[in-house]
Formats: structure tokens, sequence, C-alpha cells
């Protein structure tokens, strides 16, 4: 299983890049971990990434698995009414409570 950790911001700043990224990662293995725990701004240009990224897993017949979701994360998710949506376990990273 492939894994990456997102860290910083995941807005319409670093939407370009962070989506050149995620795909690079998306093409890298069939199972992948995406860890939130230290994403510490988001925005709907983060969200739309995320979709992206689980459409296009879906499409890829790869599984993709979002882990560690920081309050930051929740908060957009349950905001847009999408925290069951991508069928992960949403577990608060350790540091936030």
């Amino acid at each position: 299983m492939r894994k990456l950790e997102i860290e910083g911001e995941l807005t319409i700043f670093t939407a370009a890049k962070q989506k050149i990224e995620l795909l690079e990662f998306l093409a890298s293995d069939k199972e992948l971990e995406l860890n939130l725990s230290k994403v510490t701004e988001m925005d709907t240009a983060g969200l739309q990434l995320l979709i992206l990224a689980k459409r296009e897993a879906a499409q890829a017949h790869k599984t993709l698995k979002f882990v560690m979701h920081s309050k930051v994360v929740l908060d957009i998710l349950e905001l847009a009414n999408l925290t069951t949506t991508f069928g992960d376990q949403v577990v608060l990273a350790h540091n936030e409570g």
C-alpha cells in the first residue's frame, strides 16, 4: 500500500500543484492511503481535489482511503454533507480534539 500525507493548505492557492501530485500518487499503486491529519486549511477547491482523487481511483479500479482527517477537513466534509459519502472511516487526528 502506498501512502501520502498532505501537509498545510488544501485550497485554491495550492490546488494546481496538489492536483498534479495527487494524480501522480494515484498512478503509483493499486492500494492507496491519503493521510489528511496535517491539513491546516481547506476550501471548496480542496474538497474538489478529494472528490477528483476518489473518482479517478474508482475509475481505475483502485482503492483509495482517506485517513486521520484533521478537524479542518471534517468541518468541510460536514458542511458539504459528504462525511460518509467517501466510505472512509472518519477518525479525528490524534492531536486534535
